[in-house]
Formats: C-alpha cells, structure tokens, sequence
C-alpha cells in the first residue's frame, strides 16, 4: 500500500466462502486515503473465510481471508503453506464498546496506536487525545478501529468523567453550539458523504486546524504565454505527441521557484522544518464524482516541457478514468490548484499537509489595461491571470511568500510571441 499506509477500507469483496480462486486473480477491491486498489491473490485455492465485511477498515499486514491451498490440487502450496495467525487471547476475549449511554470510562491507555483515519474522526468531533485513548478498541491487540469511535459517540455524554475537564472560562466567553439544521422531509433530502468526500472533509479541516493560513495575490500577464501556446500547440502536438494545456507550464514555472525558494519546498517536523531535496509537484484534480485527487509530477524541477506535459496528460487521464496508482499519489512537495478551469478569477487554496503552501491559478480574461511602451503609456487589451498564494504562517512569512509568488509570476510573462521555451 506503500510506506504512509496503515490501513485500509474493503470496498467490495470479487469473491465468497467456497470460491475457487486463481493465483493473482483479483480478491478483493480495496481503498485507502489515496487510491482505490484490486489485492490479488496469492496463491490458487478454495476460499475457506473473509474475516472482515465491507466498509471495515483493515489494519495493514492484518490476515483478511483464508485460502485453502489443498483444495486446489496444489500439493506444494500446502506443504509451504505457513500456519494462520491467530488473535492474541486477551485481544479475542476483549469485550466489545460498552453501550450504556453516560458509562464511566477506564484508564487512559497511553500505548494505544491511533492511525490517521481515528485521529481525523477525534479531530471532527472534538474527542481528545486523552478521551480517545479512553475508548476500547475491538481491534487487533486492541487497536482502536473506526467503528468503536462512532459506536463510542452515539451514545457519548458530557462530561466524560474520567477526562480532566477544562478550568471554567470567564462569563466573558461566547461558548459556540453546533447550530440544529431544520429539514423538511417534503423538501429536503439527505445525501450520504461517500468515503473519499469523508476523508476530503478530514484533511481540510486538519489543515485549517493545523497551519495558519494566509493568502496573498499576484495578477499576472500572460498575454505572451496565451499566444506562444496558440501557435505552438498544433506543432508541439506533431513534434512531441502531448496535447500542450497550461498545466505543465503551470507546474514547469512553480518547480523552477521552488529551485529558487528552497524554503518553500519544505515541511513542519514538531519545531523543526524539513527542507525537501526534490520537487514533487501535486496537481489538484477534479474527478467526474466531484470529488478531488492529488496526482503528484515526480521531480518536477529536472523535467524539461515536453516531458512535463506527457507526465500531466498521463496523470490526468488517470485520475479521470480512476487508474492511479499508489505511487501517482504519494509524495507531493508543493501542490498547485488550476481554479480557472471552473471559471473562478481566483481562490483562497487550503494546504495539502504535510505541505507548507499551495497556490491556485485563476481564469485567463482579457480586459484593457494601461501598458508602458517605447511611445509611453497605452491602453491595450492584454489577457490577465490572478494567483493566490496560500502558505504556512508558522514558517513562511509575507517576505519570502511574495517574493516567491512574485517568481512564479516572472516566470510566467517571460513568454512572448516570438519564445519557444
């Protein structure tokens, strides 16, 4: 799954108990935070027992099926056959998430593995570190699974006891409710979050949570670069086989800042900060679901452009026909986000943790504007963009984020009609 994957969602099981499968026949469909995958099996035989149901989240490495090699006809599987991997006794005998609503909670357990997926939920509904290690987990070892915290909260009441509660606050405090919804059953309707909306929602509000966000803007001319592409498109098209889009010299002219803004390319470690080596540009991509993607051009900075744009068409058509793989989707550095192709003049982009910034480029509109020339000041028609900036206010301050987003910017009007960058 890759090495920032603890665990999975079982989408939807290709087989049943009693099935025979084919070594490297699809098993079962399989999602995680980034991508949805098919795990194959690994070796022919009878399906003997699929120890968890869909839409269970599975720890990685965790046994989900059991396979019966011998049934197959495949002596040498059986002999090699290792023994399955039973539950720890005190795991299996561990009892379930007690039900009685205002119940007095146990022991912090402080050796508790919390995965990212628990930590977005606690995060959402407001449950902390020390309320959540309260809660029995019904996992592996007691692992704490996604199903103890929401069956944990349907019958969650104020206060947990065991939980320190806060010093009371001054009568100065505006203490803030989550405001009642009215609906309509005559009107109305309820549409249930699909699984990659739920985990979207998760890391944007971590995000927000996480780094204080400030944007700034830049207008940018490209009249030069809207008109180099009109006349080189059709033969880029013939020399290189690429459709040529604004993306890759979107993604060619950020890549090329981050070469020259180090401290931009980097990540918050606790107090320190991570300067990465490479630059790994992630393009936020609209799926046909409505839903996003991050797809990731690997070593941005050392790919000239035909290159650039064969690897955004690739990624591209990937995302919209959902063959990404895990690696398309791991690693990003910087991520940029193309809001002019929905018609908006700009955005305020939210970070892509573990990121420090994100900038979003905004629709290309023609208007007047007032330019200088050998003859002096005119008025001429020009196509103008906006960028907007968003970045880490702990570690980047207005200086070097303008100074970078100013960068971008240059890089951008040095087209011309006449440029064959």
């Amino acid at each position: 799954m890759g090495e920032s994957i603890t665990e999975a969602t079982v989408i939807n099981w290709l087989v049943q108990p009693g099935d025979f499968i084919a070594a490297e026949q699809p098993l079962v469909e399989v999602a995680t935070d980034k991508v949805d995958n098919e795990v194959p099996a690994p070796c022919s035989g009878i399906i003997k027992e699929l120890r968890f149901q869909k839409n269970d989240v599975v720890p990685v490495g965790e046994v989900i099926a059991i396979i019966d090699p011998s049934e197959s006809g495949d002596n040498s599987a059986k002999s090699e056959s290792k023994p399955i991997a039973k539950l720890p006794a005190e795991a299996a005998s561990r009892p379930a998430v007690q039900n009685t609503p205002g119940a007095t909670l146990k022991t912090p357990r402080t050796d508790v593995f919390l995965s990212p997926l628990i930590v977005s939920i606690a995060q959402k509904e407001n449950i902390s570190l020390e309320e959540l290690q309260l809660i029995p987990g019904s996992g592996t070892g007691g692992r704490l699974r996604k199903s103890d915290v929401f069956q944990y909260l349907k019958n969650r009441k104020y206060p947990v006891r065991s939980v320190p509660q806060p010093a009371p606050q001054p009568a100065s405090t505006f203490p803030f409710a989550a405001p009642q919804i009215a609906f309509d059953e005559t009107k109305d309707r309820l549409v249930e979050m699909d699984r990659m909306r739920k985990i979207i929602a998760g890391h944007m509000v971590y995000s927000k949570q996480t780094s204080p966000h400030v944007t700034s803007y830049l207008e940018v001319d490209v009249t030069g670069l809207v008109a180099w592409r009109e006349r080189t498109k059709d033969e880029f098209q013939q020399e290189f086989g690429q459709k040529l889009t604004f993306t890759p010299v979107f993604v060619q002219a950020v890549a090329r800042a981050l070469v020259d803004f180090p401290m931009m390319n980097v990540s918050v470690d606790g107090d320190r900060i991570v300067v990465r080596g490479d630059v790994h540009v992630g393009m936020a991509t609209a799926l046909p679901t409505g839903n996003l993607i991050v797809p990731v051009v690997k070593n941005a900075a050392t790919l000239q452009l035909p290159q650039l744009a064969a690897e955004v068409n690739r990624l591209a058509h990937a995302a919209r026909t959902n063959a990404l793989a895990p690696e398309d989707v791991k690693g990003s550095t910087f991520t940029i986000s193309n809001v002019g192709t929905f018609g908006s003049l700009m955005g305020t982009p939210i970070i892509n943790q573990p990121e420090a910034a994100i900038i979003a480029f905004g629709i290309i509109k023609k208007r007047p504007e007032v330019i200088t020339t050998s003859y002096g000041d005119e008025i001429a028609i020009r196509s103008m963009m906006f960028l907007s900036l968003s970045f880490d206010h702990r570690i980047i301050d207005g200086y070097l984020g303008g100074s970078f987003l100013k960068r971008v910017g240059d890089y951008l009007e040095e087209y011309n009609t006449e440029s064959t960058t």
